[in-house]
């Protein structure tokens, strides 16, 4: 059980703590707490639920998911991908309904931690989860176009069609105070950054915009005329249920779980990636199912890590999670003492944040990117944005799955068709003479969207072993746009460390794919080579005029 659930903050304990880190850590804390502010209050706005919600959610699953997950600097609390699931259930099922939906996604969450389900992650395709970011994105951003705007609609209705043909009849009523505040909110957190870069520009806006309102009494809505004041207590609430209608929240609660584990385990490897480092998958699993297991109890909504958050912290020296604990005791000393001026903020201002929000989740790029793919990739792609935007998040989730799986036995049937399952004798060539400082890794078969994450992994352990890693092709008919985005990110991670990257036998369908993603100008088109003995001539030449410059640079020593 040690291994399976060995929280990081414990370990970072028993190892200890520098003074220098912890005070990175309390000054990365304090930083993400109020980065975390007015994105915890819009969140649960655009969610249907009132403003404390947000921050009691960033305050208490925050806490635990870094006391309690599997990660040095995963940030928790609400965000942006929960919007459209939450406000669903709400509208659905109530309060009480979000509350028992939530309780039984960590439930689940836990399960699958302790099955051993945290390299789950590996077998939703690239595709997959681009389309679904971007549908999120294009939703919330649909969502808030009536506060945008500073429309007269009370209730708008829950499909993205019906919700665009209600605004269209009501463009004459637009409020143009409102419209100026989103457009002004927009700029200043984009280009606020340039003259204030420690402060967030989403706080910057809300500051500047509120006082502005308040002063000068622009008629816009605010947050206290639409929900009232705003708690600044935390209170244990046990919502009004049957156990007999429990199988009901099932599916919501199931899409709560999995995209909550989508995205922390997506949060906590870009972290990883940032900091060099080694997150914990099922014991984030778990931690991540404690804290929407007790969040609900206090009033709060589903939670999970939260990227931006992270490369914040990140970025601002967090190393341990005692930053992620100091976000969450800023956010309280802001709720407690600061809370009640938060009413005073204007609707439209946070539509202006949720806007940027959405801008920034679209991965409008990888969106382009994937679209100049295989027509594989582009219909799961465009399958999965359409069943998000149109129809429900869990119905595109898991026809995106099946379609990829799909598609893809129907992609290996096609090349099963061309080519002979066989594995030549020279597959087993003896490579014991080999220069000291030279690699071998061959890549057996397709690298996609089940393999690339192994297979990456496995060439980073024996690049890093090296000076030159000769990577063979040979058996590899293509690749998808999942193993090329992790084949990049392994090639800059042995770049980085000083290991240069030599292919071999790579055929014509894949090098056009590495040409159009720009990997053979990493590369250098010089170190791709059409044989393997051409390519390990060239390493033994790279590696002699690497080490002759070595010898030259190094001080002359008398004979011995």
């Amino acid at each position: 059980m040690e291994h399976l659930y060995k929280p990081k903050l414990f370990s970072v304990l028993k190892e200890g703590v520098t003074r220098e880190q912890l005070l990175a850590d309390l000054f990365a804390g304090v930083v993400v707490g109020i980065v975390a502010l007015p994105l915890a209050i819009a969140f649960a706005v655009a969610s249907g639920v009132s403003p404390d919600k947000g921050l009691i959610t960033a305050i208490i699953a925050g806490f635990l998911i870094s006391v309690f997950g599997g990660s040095r600097v995963q940030i928790g609390g609400p965000t942006g991908a929960f919007i459209i699931i939450v406000y669903g259930i709400v509208e659905q099922y109530g309060i009480d309904g979000l509350i028992i939906s939530t309780v039984m996604s960590g439930v689940i969450l836990v399960i699958f931690g302790l099955l051993k389900l945290g390299a789950l992650l590996k077998y939703f395709p690239y595709p997959l989860v681009v389309g679904f970011t971007s549908g999120i994105a294009m939703v919330i951003f649909s969502t808030q176009v009536k506060d945008a705007l500073g429309l007269p609609i009370d209730k708008l209705p829950s499909g993205f069609i019906d919700k665009w043909a209600l605004y269209f009849t009501h463009l004459h009523e637009i409020n143009v105070y409102a419209l100026a505040i989103t457009a002004a909110t927009v700029l200043i957190t984009l280009f606020s950054v340039k003259f204030l870069k420690k402060v967030p520009g989403s706080l910057v806006a809300i500051i500047l915009i509120t006082t502005l309102v308040q002063i000068a009494g622009v008629p816009v809505t605010t947050i206290e005329s639409f929900f009232g004041d705003i708690p600044n207590t935390v209170e244990f609430v046990l919502p009004d249920f049957d156990p007999g209608n429990l199988a009901v929240y099932i599916a919501p609660a199931l899409t709560i779980a999995l995209l909550g584990s989508i995205e922390s385990l997506l949060s906590a490897v870009v972290s990883d990636g940032m900091i060099s480092g080694n997150h914990r998958s099922n014991t984030e699993l778990i931690g991540q199912g404690i804290a929407n297991i007790v969040t609900p109890f206090f009033g709060g909504i589903p939670a999970t890590g939260a990227i931006a958050r992270t490369a914040t912290n990140v970025k601002n020296g967090g190393r341990t999670p005692i930053a992620g604990i100091v976000h969450s005791l800023t956010l309280l000393m802001i709720m407690l003492f600061f809370g009640s001026l938060a009413k005073l903020i204007p609707m439209s201002a946070l539509a202006g944040i949720l806007i940027v929000v959405a801008y920034n989740m679209s991965e409008w790029r990888s969106f382009r990117a994937i679209l100049k793919d295989s027509p594989f990739d582009v219909i799961v792609l465009l399958s999965t944005f359409f069943l998000t935007v149109l129809v429900d998040l869990t119905i595109a989730i898991e026809v995106g799955v099946v379609l990829s799986a799909l598609l893809f036995m129907k992609r290996m049937a096609d090349i099963g068709a061309k080519t002979e399952s066989r594995i030549d004798s020279d597959l087993l060539e003896d490579y014991t003479h080999l220069p000291e400082g030279i690699a071998i890794y061959e890549i057996s078969g397709p690298l996609f969207f089940g393999s690339a994450k192994q297979y990456a992994q496995t060439i980073k352990e024996i690049g890093f072993k090296s000076r030159i890693l000769i990577i063979r092709m040979r058996h590899v008919p293509f690749v998808d746009s999942t193993g090329l985005h992790n084949l990049q990110n392994m090639i800059k991670t042995l770049q980085a460390y000083g290991v240069k990257i030599v292919l071999s036998g790579v055929n014509p369908t894949v090098m056009k794919d590495l040409k159009e993603h720009h990997l053979s100008a990493m590369i250098g088109e010089a170190n791709i080579l059409h044989s393997f003995d051409d390519a390990l001539n060239h390493s033994i030449k790279t590696l002699s005029y690497e080490q002759g410059k070595d010898l030259n640079a190094a001080p002359n020593k008398k004979e011995s």
